[in-house]
């Protein structure tokens, strides 16, 4: 870990001599130094703009895809379809760990200069909070793929990731508990709420966060560690802000990940490349679970090609996503229905899906709904998380929290498995962290 810290800083300070230099000055002896908050802001959009692109190969670990062996680019996602970790073909995608470590390496030079430097005010406390929001996210997003889930009876024991707080290129970097990283992750998003004074950034600049990006990354932590309260209290307090849903009944209407559409809170991750729409098709299971005519998220998030369907929700920039309102109803409705207001729970899921289904699908829905108890609301509200939130990445982060199910996949005519509650729910450390940190084994 240690080399992959210093190999980070001399790659951002490369990078930073080569492409930085129109708006940092250099001194002297070579450095690139920022002074400016326009110098920090440039700097911590590098940090934005190398966030990793690893939800599609999430996608690979999940019942939504199936392999399209057709394609040249597939055999970069075969060992992730089969969720060989130990020894996967050398042209298998990785996922990621120095860049995630890069992007914090970048949130961690703006928390500890950004004030100094430039001063204090708005600006400069807007930018210190979105680095430290940034810095959450990223262990955020590494604790969920290299750590167990979070169980509050084995967290303070159970290995979580490395913590990059600084910047001192001879720090030892080794993994903490998961409970350890937890503590840090809601150091950081409280300092971030403290500082941000941004509520929405305009389209084009809502890769950054916001205020309602902020409340939004909370409710996801809370819910992700059966904190229902605090996760309830996010969500209520981020769709205060806005609660706005797209109609997709309505002809004009834009998908609700695309960066333009009036629920977007926040743009930064591209959640379905190209690459993976290339080397994959929608699987039976994922085409299943709609009701073709009346869900209209069918028709926008996916496109048949002869008797397959192909994704069309990612693939473009526009459609970068990193949180957005429905989420954030569905966090509200699972929040309310584990503190027992099923009343708040019904309301929230069938705001959702009054937006969603065609007015006379959704009073069926809404009559059958109504009448569930609440375990079956339960797997109702996840039902819709899984049609809702489709190749966004939140399925194989479910999949770990919901019970860690059975799974089978076939590739060539052979048929592997992830039993129920696989070790191979956790990721290995990539091959590459553990050639430069044998520790991480």
């Amino acid at each position: 870990m240690n080399k992959i810290i210093k190999l980070t800083a001399v790659i951002c300070l490369i990078l930073s001599a080569s492409s930085c230099k129109k708006y940092l000055d250099i001194e002297p002896i070579g450095r690139v130094i920022p002074k400016t908050a326009d110098d920090f802001r440039s700097l911590l959009n590098s940090g934005y703009a190398g966030f990793p692109n690893h939800k599609s190969l999430l996608a690979y670990r999940t019942e939504e895809l199936l392999l399209n062996e057709d394609n040249s680019e597939t055999n970069n996602y075969r060992d992730i379809y089969k969720w060989n970790d130990v020894t996967p073909d050398p042209v298998s995608l990785q996922f990621p760990y120095l860049s995630m470590y890069k992007s914090i390496f970048y949130a961690n030079t703006v928390i500890a200069d950004v004030i100094d430097k430039a001063g204090k005010n708005a600006e400069t406390e807007q930018i210190k909070g979105e680095a430290y929001l940034l810095r959450a996210y990223g262990h955020f997003e590494l604790l969920n793929l290299y750590a167990k889930p979070y169980d509050k009876n084995t967290a303070a024991t159970d290995r979580g990731v490395a913590l990059s707080l600084t910047i001192d290129l001879e720090q030892k970097y080794t993994p903490v508990s998961v409970e350890k990283v937890y503590d840090q992750i809601f150091a950081d998003l409280s300092e971030g709420l403290k500082l941000i004074n941004v509520t929405t950034f305009e389209a084009g600049k809502n890769y950054r966060f916001s205020k309602r990006a902020a409340l939004a990354l909370a409710a996801r932590i809370y819910e992700f560690r059966g904190d229902w309260a605090n996760a309830l209290k996010a969500s209520q307090d981020a769709l205060a802000l806005n609660g706005e849903l797209e109609d997709l009944n309505v002809a004009t209407s834009v998908l609700p990940n695309h960066y333009q559409s009036k629920e977007n809170i926040m743009s930064m991750e591209k959640a379905f490349d190209p690459g993976a729409t290339n080397s994959s098709l929608i699987s039976a299971h994922l085409i299943g679970i709609y009701d073709e005519v009346n869900d209209k998220r069918f028709a926008k998030y996916f496109s048949k090609r002869g008797t397959d369907y192909r994704s069309v929700k990612g693939n473009l920039d526009a459609l970068k996503i990193s949180f957005h309102n429905s989420e954030l109803y569905l966090i509200q409705a699972e929040a309310a229905l584990q503190s027992d207001n099923l009343s708040l729970a019904l309301q929230s899921l069938m705001a959702l899906k009054a937006k969603r289904l065609t007015p006379a699908y959704f009073a069926t829905e809404q009559t059958r709904i109504s009448g569930l108890d609440k375990a079956a609301l339960l797997q109702e509200i996840i039902n819709e998380r899984e049609r809702e939130l489709a190749l966004e990445g939140h399925r194989w982060y479910d999949l770990r929290r919901y019970g860690q199910p059975a799974l089978s996949h076939t590739s060539l005519g052979v048929t592997f498995t992830l039993q129920k509650n696989d070790p191979r729910y956790t990721i290995r450390f990539p091959r590459e962290a553990i050639a430069n940190n044998p520790g991480l084994q």
